[in-house]
């Protein structure tokens, strides 16, 4: 659909799914599109450009704070009036967009009728009243969480042995971001065992609780270290880039900075997620059949009390606490 609207894109499209459906990188391959020179070639230098984040022409507005300020659809309103450099047109990508809150009003005019020369690409995880009247004005894109074996796909095309990308795929919750995360992580599968067998470390003593979560909160650092890397590599691609181009420094570097914070931060939700995820699997694993109904009633108890834990881990809470609380509960739970 995208592709088809290349000979004559409307002035706003709103690319809308869960964090990892693909919009972002949805969005920058169709800014490509948009400004190359040969409608999407996907090899000039233009194409190039866009894809390693450099292109004068396609700007990426990334939020500073909790949600989108006023001060920053100012900006936006700003950038929307600025001639393209190269291109005959400019893209602008607009991320998190619904976390908008109060100043949807003062980007609507702008992206109702922004300049001829202006596209933007809105990108949001869902659809919040604060953002209804704007989405009515832009060309709808949905996106959806991928199935398991469409990611599995994905990365044995991409080079991974079918083993790893079939567990990388499964713990991906539909993400191909994540999915490649753990694909390219050795330390992976291992991280996966430790909250497998949680439940039978626990012996019922407070330093047991408290040596396991450590042990378990450990994995989570270790995939951010591995993002940490990523992001290092990439800001200093982007500084020889700045240096090449005869740059005093890295252009939006504070801008880049929050951007790989923020990213820090979701990989390690994600990652208690989804170890979570896996020890309610262990518990759940128990439910054979024909166990006594009092078994039952503990055994289900134990995955509402894993479930409440994920709610609690959307508040940013004190995550040492959240996971010894839970497996003291766990554990006097089998007692």
């Amino acid at each position: 659909m995208l592709g088809a609207s290349l000979a004559e894109p409307v002035h706003a499209y709103l690319f809308v799914g869960p964090t990892g459906s693909g919009k972002r990188e949805a969005a920058r391959a169709f800014a490509a599109a948009l400004v190359c020179p040969h409608g999407g070639c996907g090899s000039c230098a233009s194409c190039h450009d866009v894809l390693a984040g450099r292109h004068p022409d396609v700007v990426v507005v990334e939020r500073q704070g909790a949600s989108i300020s006023i001060e920053e659809a100012r900006l936006v309103t700003n950038l929307a009036q600025r001639s393209p450099r190269q291109a005959s047109r400019q893209v602008v990508i607009l991320a998190d967009f619904h976390l908008v809150d109060e100043a949807a009003p003062a980007l609507l005019k702008t992206v109702e009728e922004p300049p001829a020369s202006t596209i933007f690409v809105i990108l949001a995880d869902a659809l919040p009243p604060s953002l209804v009247t704007i989405a009515s004005r832009c060309l709808q894109v949905e996106f959806r969480p991928l199935d398991d074996e469409i990611l599995e796909g994905l990365l044995v095309a991409e080079g991974t042995d079918s083993a790893v990308a079939a567990s990388a795929a499964a713990a991906a919750g539909g993400r191909i971001d994540r999915a490649r995360l753990l694909a390219n992580d050795p330390g992976f599968s291992e991280r996966q065992q430790r909250w497998r067998v949680a439940p039978k470390r626990l012996d019922g003593t407070g330093a047991t609780v408290a040596v396991l979560t450590e042990d378990l909160l450990s994995g989570a650092d270790e995939l951010v270290a591995v993002v940490k890397a990523r992001q290092e590599a990439e800001f200093a691609a982007l500084a020889e880039a700045a240096e090449r181009a005869g740059e005093r420094g890295v252009p939006g570097r504070q801008a880049i900075e929050e951007r790989h914070r923020r990213e820090q931060r979701r990989v390690r939700t994600d990652e208690l997620r989804a170890g979570l995820g896996t020890l309610a699997s262990a518990y759940r694993s128990q439910l054979r059949g024909g166990e006594p109904a009092r078994e039952i009633s503990v055994l289900l108890g134990c995955c509402q009390a894993i479930a409440t834990a994920v709610e609690l881990l959307e508040r940013n809470p004190n995550e040492t606490l959240l996971v010894q609380s839970l497996l003291l509960a766990l554990d006097a739970a089998r007692r």
